[in-house]
């Protein structure tokens, strides 16, 4: 919109004019454009204009949500949807990104596939106000560990690159987690995205001992591993940790997403890792 339109030549267009071009926009326009001119700034609050950068099934998501959304315009109601609601029983969460209006889902550790996930000697679920799940996963002590999750990419924004990320903290107590890489993958169709991560314990003294204690084992159990980028957990702003399983692109065929993170090669105990959920969202240079 910059340099489209100066002032003057804005007052002159009516106003259903004006709410037509910003619908072919986008939010971060129509913010921008609202301060223009008075013209400008009634035609960005027409629904005509937010009914497009709202998801063609938002009605459909409406349906599905936990607590009733109140909004009395489509503005209001993008705005909302810009901050996570839980939808499905609250065992997903739905997010649209504000600057451009694409979505973005969560799927709940309860969402996912989690070996032994109903065994209480391995997992505990319980509720942390950190989460907003009403449960989040507690690993207690496995050998084997292995989390999967699917998504359908018609439901998603077409034409646009996403990525996947595990969400989760590790506890004081963890043990066993960064013995051995664990692997990450995400598959659409027959093209696979493959990694490779340390849960690293957020105490580095212990850390350094361990590596120098188990520092032959884990040179030997690092071949058996498969070739990946090696990517590393980072902080959130809520306060949790993520790390990338990897990308796929949304096209406009419909197609489901395959997504993984296991260790399974080391057959070492391990345990305290804090599951909340996998995250998929668009990449930050869409």
């Amino acid at each position: 919109m910059k340099g489209l339109l100066d002032k003057s030549q804005s007052n002159m267009l009516p106003e259903h004019c004006v709410s037509s071009i910003l619908s072919f926009t986008s939010p971060t326009d129509t913010f921008r454009s609202s301060m223009v001119s008075s013209t400008f700034h009634s035609a960005a609050e027409s629904d005509v204009v937010w009914e497009t950068f709202l998801p063609a099934e938002y009605k459909d998501v409406l349906s599905r949500v936990v607590t009733p959304l109140a909004f009395t315009t489509k503005k209001e109601l993008f705005l909302c949807l810009c901050n996570p609601v839980l939808i499905d029983g609250g065992r997903k969460s739905f997010k649209l990104e504000i600057l451009s209006g694409k979505i973005s889902y969560m799927l709940s550790a309860k969402e996912l596939s989690i070996s032994s996930q109903n065994d209480p000697m391995q997992w505990s679920w319980k509720s942390i106000p950190q989460s907003r799940f009403s449960e989040v996963a507690e690993l207690r002590t496995t050998s084997w560990l292995e989390i999967y999750g699917k998504i359908k990419t018609q439901i998603l924004s077409p034409n646009t690159t996403y990525g996947a990320y595990l969400i989760m903290k590790i506890s004081n107590s963890a043990y066993g987690l960064d013995s051995i890489p664990s692997e990450m993958s995400v598959e659409v169709g027959n093209k696979v995205c493959n990694g490779t991560t340390y849960l690293r314990h957020e105490d580095g003294k212990k850390q350094q001992m361990e590596c120098l204690f188990y520092r032959n084992r884990t040179e030997v159990l690092r071949k058996r591993v498969i070739e990946g980028i090696e990517r590393i957990p980072s902080e959130r702003e809520d306060g949790w940790m993520e790390i990338e399983l990897g990308e796929f692109f949304s096209g406009e065929s419909y197609e489901e997403v395959k997504m993984s993170f296991m260790e399974v090669k080391g057959y070492q105990s391990k345990g305290g890792l804090i599951l909340e959920g996998i995250e998929i969202r668009p990449k930050n240079h869409e």
